[in-house]
């Protein structure tokens, strides 16, 4: 960590980007369903940790140790999830190994156990009920999401204030390539 930091404590989150097919896949669902359901844009991604409160350098010297002993790993999308709307990544070892490597390097302490999954609306403005339909046209839209598999080969520290519901202060702040081993 850098002595010399006086950057304020800020949220940062820790995201697996997709490969280019995936994104550009993801996008297209995504603006489907804020077409019909509202909310911001952002960026598909992996969450592998939420939000945490560090200084910019601590966070990017965190985000850069963890990746350096990590190499490219394979995600597969299981089902859509029940609660919020997104989609559920299988939990494999791969999958659960990498968030918890991160989380070490990070010193994080999760606030409920790791739900790997892929946002596709953040739905603080729906109901419910709204929720639950997204989520329905979500499987609706891309029937062959289900069973998706994919290479995991950057990751990424988001600035990501959870109080910023437009999303608009959210941006990237470093990107990590995983290199095999």
């Amino acid at each position: 960590m850098d002595p010399t930091d006086q950057s304020p404590e800020e949220m940062y989150s820790v995201w697996a980007l997709l490969p280019e097919p995936v994104r550009r896949r993801l996008l297209g669902l995504m603006a489907g369903l804020r077409a019909a359901h509202g909310g911001a844009v952002f960026e598909p991604h992996a969450t592998v940790l939420g939000a945490m409160r560090l200084r910019r350098s601590a966070a990017i010297e965190a985000l850069r140790a963890a990746a350096a002993g990590l190499g490219p790993y394979t995600a597969r999308v299981a089902s859509i999830g029940r609660y919020g709307v997104n989609i559920l990544l299988e939990p494999t070892r791969e999958v659960m190994a990498t968030s918890d490597h991160c989380r070490a390097h990070f010193g994080y302490q999760r606030p409920t156990p790791y739900v790997p999954h892929l946002s596709l609306l953040y739905g603080d403005h729906l109901t419910e009920e709204e929720m639950a339909a997204a989520r329905k046209k979500a499987g609706e839209m891309d029937k062959g999401i289900f069973g998706l598999q994919f290479e995991i080969s950057e990751l990424a520290l988001y600035k990501t204030d959870p109080k910023d519901k437009s999303l608009e202060s959210w941006e990237l702040v470093e990107l990590c390539h995983l290199q095999k081993k």
